[in-house]
């Protein structure tokens, strides 16, 4: 495939990306996020960081049906900053908005320069944030998932990986897979008993993490076949 062609495809894939973000904002917009606005924002903001993330870890068992499709890759790495796109803001609707931050009076503090106010307001709400940490599992699952997209994230840029070298940022990257099941546990566990919402995600996460398995099997038998 050109370049030329790949540089259009990209663009494309950004927008299709992007395409969620911009409908929540024209739904906030219009009024449309239903009875409870922050609830909306929350699984909006987390189905896509998993629907994102599951799509990313999707490029390579489809990119591995046929050398064809090898230029598949060259999309993985948009995907993913996507999927970190979206779990920030999943993280933050939990931190600004169900915490209690008063984020209306950060802002107002923010614009006559009273920055103090912002980290003030913070201070209040804390003391929640932690006791919720302390107490809720989904948090703390959830919180570990965020930190490894924060690692690859930043770990992310080319050269970067020519700093760690080609096998610890091999390596690194790999946790993308704990990521995609502590994301699907923190979905499990944030729902209540019998809803079986995380259950779509649930079976595409299994089939992709025996993907890789299975393409290492499968590549070795032919090995061991001619062998004998």
């Amino acid at each position: 495939m050109s370049t030329r062609t790949i540089k259009i495809l990209k663009v494309l894939v950004f927008l299709a990306a992007a395409f969620p973000f911009f409908g929540f904002v024209m739904a906030a917009k219009s009024g449309n996020l239903g009875a409870d606005p922050v609830q909306s924002l929350t699984h909006w903001t987390g189905d896509w960081t998993l629907w994102m993330l599951l799509i990313s870890l999707g490029v390579t068992p489809v990119r591995r049906l046929s050398p064809k499709l090898a230029w598949l890759i060259r999309f993985r790495r948009m995907l993913g900053l996507f999927a970190f796109f979206y779990a920030t803001l999943h993280l933050l609707t939990y931190v600004l908005l169900f915490s209690g931050y008063d984020l209306a009076g950060a802002f107002d503090a923010a614009r006559t320069g009273h920055w103090r106010v912002v980290w003030d307001n913070w201070l209040a709400v804390w003391p929640t944030v932690q006791a919720d940490l302390v107490k809720r599992r989904f948090v703390q699952v959830g919180l570990l998932a965020y930190a490894i997209l924060l690692a690859l994230a930043v770990t992310s840029p080319q050269w970067v990986m020519r700093k760690m070298g080609g096998k610890p940022w091999q390596t690194l990257h790999r946790t993308v897979y704990a990521a995609g099941t502590l994301g699907v546990i923190h979905f499990w566990w944030s729902v209540k008993k019998g809803v079986e919402r995380p259950l779509p995600v649930t079976v595409i996460l299994v089939v992709l993490l025996l993907a890789r398995p299975a393409y290492e099997f499968l590549k070795k038998k032919p090995v061991r076949a001619a062998a004998v």
